[in-house]
């Protein structure tokens, strides 16, 4: 039985729009996934805060942005989605700074700031929204969000607006600190001046690379596992260490493996596809195949970095172990 959305005594009327028993698969990257309970597009930011102030206590909830870093599991996810809309995806450059809104996309705020001389082209390649790139430290080619944010804008679980600061934040390999029911609003980030033309031909240069070395134009949620050195690959075959999550799933012999139509890229074997009709169970299980192969090979345990939200539909998914 669904529990009730909202506290029993509150008189509040949203102006953002709400729907019940709402499909998320064709909300995802990866093109897979059940229902959720309830799913919600608020109007504007004092919207969505009265929102989360009003709602059950026990009531769970997730910021659904892109879905490109991101599994949802057959069973639906038992609780809110919320989804960030146009009047979160703002982008405004002055001087050094960028403010953006959460659900602006990454490689746009890297476009404006370069026409703007603002250098933050390593978040062209980097998909999604900038909300989830921040709560995740996401990085490329040597740069991550801690190494530019300024400070980020919260709504907190008791629907308070908080802004904090870089220094008020635990950053680490794909780690903010930033509490999991806190809803990230708005970023600022800061960036060196740069020439704009050379900005753009730098970003040119690093859709290149992406376009050699990664499965573009296909179903996939981005790169599956962290890095066990702790840091990002810049996807050149030749790195000289070997604890990067592609080489170890390329030397246990795990690339283009399949179940069903779940595969491992043959292109890059850090990343998952949907060839078509994978289901979520079928791109998990190949997940964590890989994992126990390459744990068995190498020693090492791979970390999922794709995040994985929803009920199990076949609850037989075994996570890998040591030992």
């Amino acid at each position: 039985m669904k529990p009730e959305l909202f506290k029993e005594a509150s008189g509040f009327e949203y102006r953002g729009i709400l729907k019940s028993n709402c499909t998320l698969g064709s909300r995802s990257w990866l093109g897979v996934g059940g229902n959720a309970n309830w799913l919600y597009q608020p109007a504007d930011l004092d919207d969505l805060a009265e929102f989360i102030r009003n709602i059950n206590n026990h009531i769970s909830y997730f910021v659904l942005g892109a879905g490109s870093n991101l599994i949802i599991r057959d069973g639906g996810y038992r609780g809110l989605v919320i989804r960030l809309g146009r009047e979160f995806s703002h982008i405004d450059c002055d001087n050094n700074q960028v403010t953006a809104g959460a659900f602006a996309k990454d490689s746009q705020i890297a476009i404006n700031a370069a026409q703007s001389g603002i250098d933050l082209t390593f978040l062209r390649t980097i998909p999604g929204t900038i909300g989830g790139a921040v709560k995740m430290n996401a990085g490329c080619y040597g740069s991550y969000l801690a190494d530019h944010l300024v400070r980020v804008g919260i709504i907190t679980r008791n629907g308070d607006l908080k802004y904090l600061a870089r220094d008020e934040l635990e950053f680490s390999y794909r780690s903010s600190g930033i509490e999991d029911d806190a809803i990230i609003v708005e970023v600022v980030l800061n960036g060196e001046s740069g020439n704009p033309d050379r900005l753009m031909e730098r970003i040119e240069s690093y859709l290149d690379k992406r376009n050699r070395t990664q499965p573009t134009g296909l179903k996939t949620a981005g790169s599956t596992f962290r890095n066990p050195v702790g840091y990002s690959s810049t996807f050149d075959q030749d790195e000289d260490t070997e604890l990067l999550a592609w080489k170890l799933i390329d030397k246990a012999g795990m690339r283009g493996m399949r179940k069903g139509d779940a595969q491992v890229s043959e292109k890059h074997p850090n990343f998952l596809l949907n060839l078509g009709n994978a289901t979520a169970s079928q791109i998990e299980n190949l997940g964590e195949m890989v994992r126990r192969v390459v744990y068995q090979q190498s020693g090492t345990m791979l970390e999922w970095e794709v995040k994985r939200i929803g009920e199990l539909i076949h609850p037989k998914i075994h996570e890998g172990h040591q030992g």
